[in-house]
């Protein structure tokens, strides 16, 4: 619950700080006076977003703090998720600074503005009279019969499974798509990849088809120079094996005399065996050199290839052009395997389409069974709020569509008068009429949720006396076991709560300020008699709101 709050530099509140205690709390005020202020203020601590105007003065940041007890409820699992430090006296600070920008905190911690959300929806609900047009919301028809069914664990659930569903039947729609567009492409692929793989494409091949074609291109002149290459190797009279022969012969009977000698015999035969060697290899190519005019033709038609495959894919190497073809291959196996593909696809979407119908046959089956309960209190809390003749038609149809919570179209009828047509809330029942039956909704949710706090924003506007009576018994009732507010303008209402707080501005140095007060006994008389009678109001009046203090 709300224990306490502080607002400093806010519209026309320069500092307030108020405790709240439990129960049923009463907030009066003239029109004007500052109840609205009160409120936005604390929807600031609850996620709304900050808007600068509202600083009093600009120069000066703005700073609301509100404190909650909240260790009679189990909110550790979501503090948990949300990743924040968990206190049964929790603290939310929201700052507005000069600059516009805004921060928040939650025991001390900085959050986003999504987590105090998440956190303020469990905390507070702060019900106005717009609010009122909820009613003909189907998710929030949807809230109240899943708060009353108790069918939080399944809906989650559900929804897990709805999401999976999703996922898989988007992937099964790219795969058509795919699919769709890979056979227009698939034969213009195909042909790509034919001419890319006829080219025999690795590293290295273009340089080596290059070094082919310049030897083939030259091979007389080639063949002309390891002939004369032989000859002067291998000649009797001028070959250089035969002299390099013969001096190796003269040396080697030198070697016995000197170091020297044997150092240079050896370098001599090195020479010799080395040049041999080399003899032999151009032995080899001029053996097996020949002209090979196909050859040729085949290196070079293969050259012209690659050179037209970089052309028309405008690259500049051989590496780019196999990145080309290990991609074609790749969309050519996807498009080839797609059929596969698409058939697992089928069986899985069909998998999760039978788990979700599955939850969703759950959900509806334990809505559809509450559904009398909750038509047989909304009946009773209409005829003790005057509305004798006032009937609900609510039914729930299963479909075969899948929606965000359950596969359930929902019909959620009022007829106001004995006879009259069902027809929706926002069209058959008039202002008074719909606000209390968002006190009966709120009032039957309130058995079945654990929200700590309920603020309703006059709620009474548009009904007389003995029907306010009837809805401050109910509000007084709900405060039980939570803490209820009610900002209203009816004595019938302010006279049933536990403590009476007062909104009112005085000036102060020139300027209009907001304060709050708890009023006392006496205080109380007074403010019930000036809103029965008016500020000139006599003793009937003050006898009348005795009563009424003494009837509540």
């Amino acid at each position: 619950m709300l224990t306490a709050l502080s607002i400093k530099n806010y519209a026309l509140i320069d500092d307030l700080k108020v405790d709240f205690p439990e129960g049923f709390i009463i907030i009066t005020g003239e029109t004007g006076s500052g109840k609205s202020i009160m409120l936005d203020a604390l929807s600031l601590i609850l996620g709304k977003r900050a808007d600068m105007s509202a600083l009093r003065n600009k120069d000066e940041k703005c700073i609301i703090e509100a404190e909650f007890s909240i260790e009679k409820y189990q909110f550790q699992a979501l503090f948990d998720e949300l990743e924040i430090d968990y206190d049964p006296q929790t603290i939310i600070r929201r700052e507005i600074l000069s600059s516009g920008k805004s921060r928040a905190f939650v025991n001390d911690a900085p959050v986003t503005l999504d987590v105090l959300s998440r956190l303020g929806e469990l905390l507070v609900d702060i019900h106005s009279q717009h609010q009122t047009l909820a009613l003909s919301d189907t998710a929030f028809q949807f809230e109240i019969i899943d708060a009353i069914a108790n069918d939080k664990a399944l809906l989650d659930e559900y929804i897990r499974l709805h999401q999976l569903l999703k996922k898989e039947q988007k992937k099964l729609q790219e795969l058509i798509e795919f699919q769709k567009n890979a056979n227009k492409e698939y034969d213009y692929n195909l042909h790509q990849l034919k001419e890319l793989k006829s080219a025999m494409l690795e590293e290295g091949i273009l340089e080596e088809l290059e070094e082919s074609y310049e030897e083939a291109s030259n091979i007389e002149e080639i063949k002309e120079s390891v002939g004369e290459s032989l000859y002067l190797l291998n000649d009797e009279n001028v070959g250089i094996l035969n002299n390099l022969r013969e001096l190796r012969h003269a040396f080697s009977s030198l070697t016995e005399y000197k170091q020297q000698y044997r150092e240079l015999y050896n370098r001599i035969d090195s020479v010799f065996l080395e040049l041999d060697d080399l003899g032999s290899e151009i032995a080899d190519i001029d053996e097996n050199i020949e002209t090979d005019p196909e050859s040729l033709e085949e290196i070079s038609n293969q050259l012209n290839k690659i050179y037209s495959l970089q052309k028309k894919h405008k690259v500049s190497t051989v590496e780019e052009l196999i990145a080309i073809q290990k991609e074609l291959e790749e969309a050519v196996s996807k498009t080839e395997n797609v059929d596969f593909e698409l058939n697992n696809q089928h069986k899985l979407v069909a998998e999760q389409q039978a788990a979700t119908l599955t939850k969703a046959t759950e959900l509806h089956k334990v809505r559809t069974k509450v559904l009398p309960a909750l038509d047989k209190k909304l009946t009773s809390f209409m005829h003790e709020l005057g509305m004798p003749n006032g009937k609900f038609a609510i039914t729930l149809t299963a479909t075969d569509n899948f929606f965000s919570n359950g596969n359930d179209e929902l019909s959620f009828l009022f007829s106001a008068n004995k006879g009259g047509d069902f027809g929706q809330l926002k069209k058959v029942a008039s202002g008074g009429e719909l606000s209390r039956i968002m006190l009966a909704v709120k009032a039957i949710m309130a058995e079945h949720t654990a929200l700590p706090t309920i603020m309703f924003d006059e709620i009474d506007t548009g009904v007389s006396g003995e029907i306010s009576q009837k809805m401050g018994d109910i509000m007084k009732t709900m405060s039980q076991n939570r803490q209820v507010f009610a900002i209203t303008h009816l004595p019938q209402i302010a006279a049933k709560g536990a403590y009476h707080f007062k909104v009112f501005k005085d000036d102060v140095n020139g300027k209009t300020t907001t304060h709050l007060k708890l009023l006392t006994e006496e205080e109380r008389i007074t403010e019930l008699s000036e809103m029965l009678e008016g500020k000139n109001s006599g003793a009937s009046a003050r006898n009348h709101a005795i009563e009424l203090l003494r009837k509540g």
